[in-house]
């Protein structure tokens, strides 16, 4: 059983983030840091992959679908995503052999035992689908959909994708989403979870204008500091966010 569990969800490649986030005192003490996807894909992908490597067995890992679509580019597997991100491709291609062995061996979900929390799944989107949309505000019928097939001793279930930190309960389930390390919506800073023996979503600021001109001066993503400017300043609002996530969590099919 573990007392203290990080959660960390969404890096996408953003290593003055991730260092600000692992700098945390209560990370640091954690037993345990869970990843719940979408790591390495963003403007420091290589960077990311080997300071979380570096940690060792501490870590557990989780794969996002940004993750899937980085293997898919480089292994030439059909994509779910026919017209991706640019900067997807350009990620993909910075990835040694040792990375991708690494990526393509993560699992799709992961249970741990947590202190007051009991058995904990932790996945990216859902614990069936690497892309699915479910929100703090979807239906209760919609969370049913998702939670189908999970076993009766998982009372809380951990995802990420949606970049937007909630906590709430869906047929007595607790649903925590830590938000986004690297790409937040709404608010500007890394977002991430303790858990154990309850659940406390954190926040972590750093600086923002050294951490754009660091991404900007290291990295080779041809549109590095348009895209540093654009998601370390959290432009996108969660109203734009939920906007643009809600139809895709079937409420539009609700009569």
């Amino acid at each position: 059983m573990l007392n203290r569990v990080a959660v960390l969800s969404d890096i996408h490649g953003v290593l003055p983030a991730l260092e600000a986030v692992l700098a945390e005192p209560d990370v640091r003490a954690a037993e345990r840091i869970v990843l719940t996807g979408d790591i390495a894909a963003g403007p420091q992908p290589t960077e990311v992959l080997d300071l979380l490597m570096s940690l060792g067995d501490r870590v557990g890992w989780v794969a996002g679908n940004a993750d899937r679509e980085l293997l898919e580019h480089r292994r030439n597997a059909p994509t779910s995503a026919p017209t991706p991100d640019p900067l997807t491709p350009w990620a993909a291609d910075r990835l040694r052999p040792d990375h991708l062995d690494l990526l393509a061996s993560l699992p799709r979900t992961l249970t741990l035992p947590v202190r007051g929390l009991g058995t904990v799944l932790f996945c990216h989107a859902t614990p069936r689908d690497d892309e699915e949309v479910v929100l703090v505000d979807s239906r209760l019928d919609r969370w049913q959909e998702v939670f189908t097939g999970l076993d009766d001793d998982i009372r809380t279930v951990v995802c990420g994708h949606t970049h937007m930190p909630f906590v709430r309960l869906a047929h007595g389930r607790l649903v925590v989403n830590p938000g986004s390390v690297g790409m937040p919506y709404g608010r500007t800073g890394a977002h991430w979870a303790l858990l154990g023996p309850g659940t406390d979503l954190r926040h972590t600021p750093y600086d923002l204008e050294a951490a754009v001109r660091r991404l900007t001066r290291i990295s080779t993503y041809p549109d590095a500091a348009a895209w540093a400017d654009y998601y370390l300043h959290a432009r996108a609002t969660d109203a734009d966010a939920l906007a643009a996530f809600g139809p895709r969590d079937g409420r539009t099919n609700t009569p």
